[in-house]
């Protein structure tokens, strides 16, 4: 009996048209993607594939390489209570005071997250509701601003 032929791997990864932008809408060769469901659907399979360096949506068997804008993720909510955040790919970790920062194109909020992924980790841009709530815990002490989260105050980076 013949020996099977192995399998050939999946083809080569190559953008495909499907864009991520700073704003979190998607866009497809340049057309909108209104699909809420779909919209959705993409925001929770984006991943990283180290081995390439790229980040790509996988649903089911489909893995396809998208263009990011700014940041893969973005936090839709930070619960100051626990100092954890919410993102979009549906994850949940603590966010990082000390990797807060202003976008470099409008001042919304990135923080760094997904470090169990690359020791860099990678951007997330805090939605305006996850950004008011951040703000909301901010305080105004006399070694300046400072975050309550988890019930202490930490230091906040520069931001300007």
């Amino acid at each position: 009996m013949a020996e099977k032929a192995p399998r050939p791997g999946p083809p080569p990864l190559r953008p495909f048209g499907l864009v991520l932008h700073r704003d979190g809408s998607w866009t497809h060769e340049g057309v909108a993607i209104r699909n809420r469901k779909l919209r959705a659907a993409f925001d929770r399979s984006v991943r990283y594939a180290a081995e390439e360096g790229v980040f790509v949506v996988q649903l089911g068997r489909f893995r396809g390489q998208i263009e990011v804008e700014e940041a893969p993720f973005f936090v839709r909510v930070f619960d100051a209570a626990s100092g954890e955040l919410r993102l979009s790919d549906g994850s949940r970790e603590l966010l990082d005071p000390a990797s807060l920062r202003l976008s470099p194109h409008d001042g919304a909020l990135l923080c760094t997250v997904k470090r169990d992924v690359a020791p860099q980790g990678f951007p997330a841009r805090f939605l305006q509701s996850a950004q008011a709530e951040l703000l909301c815990a901010v305080e105004e002490t006399p070694h300046g601003l400072r975050l309550r989260a988890r019930g202490e105050l930490h230091p906040l980076p520069p931001l300007d």
